[in-house]
């Protein structure tokens, strides 16, 4: 399998994927590719979808499962497409950044750098603006779509750039018009945000930020929360924790002692040991309350 990319392209052949998992879990990539921007990041789609090879798009793999042999394909790491533009206007300002950009550096440069509010909530969360948009990642009372103005996207099935608003992203508890059309590729995101106080931000964000390293189980890799807040105001950590399953360990993947809502590597925890925990966590909990725990770690496979 030997692919055409553009020159331009930074690509590397069987590369480990544990180096770009928050889990650090993963075999080797058959191609990494890192493009720049999006004529780059096009480019590799289009390389790989001429080659016949199939190929997914990766932020900072802060929710994702790689297979323990690795991804038979092409890698696109946005990690490099990161610029932010900021846009002033008489009705607020805008700030137009691409899909590779931190999610927490945003949060962080909008708020401290330039007394912006509406981020603090993100402040912390490990991913890109991409996958944030992708899934409407949220915390503390704050979601994407409460900042979201518009997305551009590219439909390679069209082999065209478009652009949608903010109701037309479908936006609900951790789902988008994305998720519906997982070809789409996010480019870039327009946000607005308010005019704020310097302190007042930063003291939020110092407050969330603090309450992560308080409860999460940080101090190892994970991907996040395990699982989706169930319907009916319940709460996944707390139906594992109640099932008795703080701590169950197989291999090297254990349910967090210190959060039950985290699935985490103690040490050398494989792919395979990680999705055992997952299956004997969601047929537990479904067995001892009825309620079936759907994953928010997306697994990888080969």
């Amino acid at each position: 399998m030997n692919l055409d990319f553009d020159s331009r392209l930074t690509v590397l052949e069987n590369e480990p994927l544990s180096k770009h998992s928050s889990f650090k879990i993963g075999g080797l990539a058959r191609y990494a590719v890192f493009p720049e921007n999006k004529e780059e990041m096009i480019s590799a789609i289009e390389s790989a979808r001429q080659g016949g090879v199939k190929h997914i798009i990766v932020g900072n793999g802060s929710n994702l499962l790689f297979d323990d042999d690795g991804f038979d394909g092409v890698v696109i790491f946005t990690k490099n497409m990161s610029s932010a533009e900021y846009i002033h206007t008489v009705s607020g300002t805008f700030i137009r950044a691409e899909c590779g950009r931190s999610l927490t550096e945003l949060a962080s440069e909008t708020g401290k750098k330039h007394s912006l509010t509406g981020l603090e909530f993100a402040y912390g969360i490990p991913g890109t603006l991409g996958g944030a948009v992708y899934m409407n990642a949220g915390a503390y009372g704050g979601q994407m779509s409460d900042v979201v103005v518009e997305t551009e996207y590219y439909d390679p099935t069209s082999n065209e750039i478009k652009v949608i608003g903010k109701d037309e992203h479908l936006f609900s508890y951790r789902h988008s018009v994305f998720a519906e059309h997982p070809e789409y590729v996010i480019l870039s995101t327009l946000i607005e945000l308010k005019e704020g106080d310097a302190e007042e931000i930063f003291a939020a964000m110092s407050k969330n930020i603090n309450a992560r390293k308080e409860k999460q189980p940080l101090e190892y890799p994970n991907a996040g929360s395990t699982f989706k807040r169930p319907a009916g105001n319940l709460f996944a950590g707390k139906l594992i924790e109640d099932s008795g399953l703080k701590g169950y360990t197989v291999g090297g993947a254990q349910v967090s002692e210190k959060h039950a809502g985290f699935t985490v590597n103690r040490g050398g925890a494989t792919c395979r040991d990680v999705l055992a925990v997952i299956e004997h966590t969601k047929k537990t909990v479904l067995e001892k309350f009825g309620v079936e725990l759907e994953c928010e770690v997306i697994y990888i496979p080969r």
